[in-house]
C-alpha cells in the first residue's frame, strides 16, 4: 500500500507519495511544473513525476483539510463560498488519473501537526501550528505521541480561530507596505532589520483586541485601511510588524509550554518560516523540529503521514524533481573561482521554499560587491540579505546560534555573525545571517563546502535558491537553461 497526500485549492499545491514503510518517495510543489508562482492547481506534470515514484498499485489517497468546513466558514464570514466538491477542488481530469475514487480529508491543522511531527525524531512532543487560516483553526497547540502500536496520536490542547489570525495580520502589514499578501512576506521580514518599532504601541492600540494580545478588533482577511499610518516610513511599519508578531508568538509558545507535556517543540505553518522570530523558541523549549516546508504545500505530506500513521524515515528534504548525474562540484569550483558567481542544479529538487544546495544560486560571501550582483541578477531590492550555507562543525566559529539550536540545516532560524565585516554578502544589516549548516552527510553540497575550504580557507558559501524574483525556483533541466541564457549565470549540472 502507497499513500499520496494532497494539498490544493488555496496556494501553493502539492503532492507527496509514501510506501507502506514510511519512506518519502516524492514530494513536491506544483509551481515548479506550472512555473506559476505559488500555483493552487495540481500540476498534470507533477501528478505524472509523483505517480512514476509509486511502488505500489494499490494507494491511498488523503486531502489535507475538509472543504465543507472551509465553506462554512467562508459562508459565516460572508465571503463567495466555494461549493465545489472535493473532486471537483482537486480536479475531475486530476482525479481519473488515480485507480482509486475515495479520497480521506483530515482538517487543516492536523495535517500541519502530522507533517511536522511524524517527520520529527521525537517520540513525544508539542506541537504548535499558526498559520494565516485552517478550516476555522488560525493557532492549535497539541500533544502529540506515539502510542505502544507506534501510532500516532494527536491530542488538541487549545485554539485560536477565525478572524484572529497572527498570519492574517502579518499579511496584513505585507499588503499595506505595498508588498503581495500570502507571497512576500519574507520580505517585510527583511525590511524590519532597517526600520525601528516605533509605531507598534498605534498599532496595538488600533488592531489589538486589549483583553488579549491575540486577538483583533477587526477582520485582518480584508487587510487594514490604506490610511493607517500613513505617512509612516515602510521600514518602521515593517520593524513594528515583526516585533508584535514576536510578541505573539512568544505568548502562544509560553502556552504552549505551560498547557503541554513535552521539552521538545514541533512547529508547523507558515508563520514558522519567519526565522527571525524562531531566535526566540529556545527560550521555550530545549529541542526544536521545524519541517523544512511547514506551510500548505508541506500539508501533502501531513495528509499521507496521516494515513500512513506511524513515524516516517526522514533523511532530507531532496524529495523532488530529479536531474541525474554526479553533483558538479568541480564545474562549481573552477566557475566559483574566476566568477565569484555560480548556478547549480542537480539531483532531487528541494522539498520546500529554500534551496539547500541542489537548486541554488552560490557566491563567494567575501567580495564587497557580490550582495549587489546577486541581488541585480535575481531583480531582487538591493536591501535584501542573503544566507550562508556552511560546514556544520564551523558554524559556532563564524555565528553565535540561538538558545538550543545546536544547527539550522534548513535555514530556519537567524544566528549573529561574529566577523561581518568578513562576510559582507551573506550578513544583514542588523548583524544577523540566516545560517543554513551541513553536516558530514556525504551531500553534493557538503563536498564542495570541503573542497571550497581547502581552496580558500573559507568553510561557507553564499547561497539563494536559483529563481528570480516572482517566478518559482528552477525545476528542470529546460528551467536551468532558460535561467543560463537570460540572465548570464553559468548553471552546472
Amino acid at each position: 500500500m502507497n499513500y499520496i497526500g494532497i494539498s490544493n485549492g488555496f496556494h501553493d499545491a502539492g503532492i507527496t507519495v509514501l510506501d507502506n514503510i514510511g519512506n518519502i518517495l516524492f514530494a513536491g510543489h506544483s509551481e515548479r511544473y506550472s512555473k506559476q508562482k505559488h500555483d493552487k492547481e495540481l500540476s498534470p506534470l507533477l501528478l505524472t513525476d509523483a505517480l512514476s515514484y509509486l511502488t505500489d498499485k494499490e494507494y491511498e489517497l488523503h486531502y489535507y483539510e475538509r472543504p465543507w468546513l472551509t465553506s462554512l466558514r467562508q459562508l459565516r464570514a460572508g465571503q463567495p463560498v466555494d461549493f465545489r466538491t472535493i473532486k471537483n477542488r482537486i480536479g475531475k481530469k486530476i482525479v481519473n488519473q488515480f485507480n482509486t475514487k475515495k479520497i480521506t480529508t483530515h482538517a487543516h491543522h492536523l495535517s500541519h501537526a502530522a507533517a511536522g511531527f511524524q517527520t520529527s525524531p521525537y517520540e513525544k512532543a508539542t506541537v504548535v501550528i499558526i498559520d494565516a487560516i485552517g478550516e476555522f483553526d488560525t493557532i492549535t497547540i497539541w500533544n502529540a505521541y506515539y502510542d505502544m502500536f507506534g501510532v500516532a496520536q494527536y491530542d488538541k490542547l487549545w485554539s485560536m480561530q477565525y478572524p484572529d489570525s497572527i498570519g492574517l495580520f502579518y499579511s496584513a502589514m505585507t499588503e499595506r507596505v505595498g508588498l503581495r499578501p500570502l507571497d512576500e512576506e519574507y520580505i517585510l521580514m527583511g525590511m524590519a532589520a532597517y526600520g525601528q518599532p516605533i509605531h507598534l504601541n498605534e498599532i496595538i492600540d488600533n488592531i489589538v483586541d486589549g483583553k488579549d494580545i491575540l486577538s483583533f478588533k477587526q477582520n485582518l482577511h480584508l487587510g487594514v485601511d490604506k490610511d493607517f499610518l500613513k505617512d509612516a516610513d515602510h521600514m518602521n511599519i515593517a520593524s513594528s510588524s515583526q516585533h508584535l508578531v514576536e510578541q505573539m508568538i512568544a505568548r502562544v509558545m509560553s502556552k504552549a509550554r505551560i498547557i503541554g507535556h513535552s521539552k521538545n517543540l514541533v512547529y508547523g505553518g507558515g508563520v514558522a518560516l519567519n526565522c527571525l522570530a524562531n531566535r526566540l523558541l529556545g527560550n521555550f523549549y530545549e529541542h526544536i523540529w521545524i519541517m523544512p516546508n511547514p506551510g500548505d504545500c508541506g500539508s501533502s505530506l501531513g495528509a499521507a503521514a496521516l494515513g500512513y500513521r506511524k513515524q516516517l524515515n526522514w533523511k532530507n528534504a531532496y524529495l523532488g524533481y530529479n536531474i541525474s548525474g554526479p553533483y558538479p562540484v568541480d564545474k562549481l569550483l573552477n566557475e566559483l573561482s574566476t566568477n565569484g558567481i555560480a548556478g547549480v542544479a542537480n539531483g532531487r529538487a528541494e522539498f520546500g521554499p529554500r534551496a539547500l544546495g541542489n537548486r541554488s544560486l552560490l557566491a563567494d560571501p567575501r567580495g564587497n560587491t557580490i550582495k549587489d550582483k546577486v541581488n541585480e541578477i535575481k531583480r531582487r531590492q538591493k536591501f535584501r540579505p542573503f544566507a550562508p550555507v556552511i560546514l556544520e562543525e564551523f558554524a559556532h566559529q563564524y555565528f553565535t546560534m540561538p538558545t538550543h539550536w545546536d544547527n539550522s540545516r534548513y535555514m530556519q532560524v537567524i544566528s549573529t555573525c561574529r566577523n561581518p565585516e568578513l562576510f559582507p554578502a551573506i550578513v544583514h544589516h542588523d548583524g544577523t545571517s540566516r545560517v543554513q549548516t551541513v553536516p558530514k552527510d556525504g551531500s553534493g553540497i557538503r563536498e564542495l563546502l570541503e573542497k571550497w575550504y581547502v581552496l580558500t580557507g573559507c568553510p561557507m558559501l553564499l547561497n539563494t535558491s536559483l529563481n528570480i524574483r516572482g517566478n518559482p525556483v528552477v525545476n528542470d533541466r529546460i528551467d536551468a537553461d532558460r535561467f543560463e541564457i537570460l540572465y548570464g549565470v553559468t548553471i552546472c549540472s
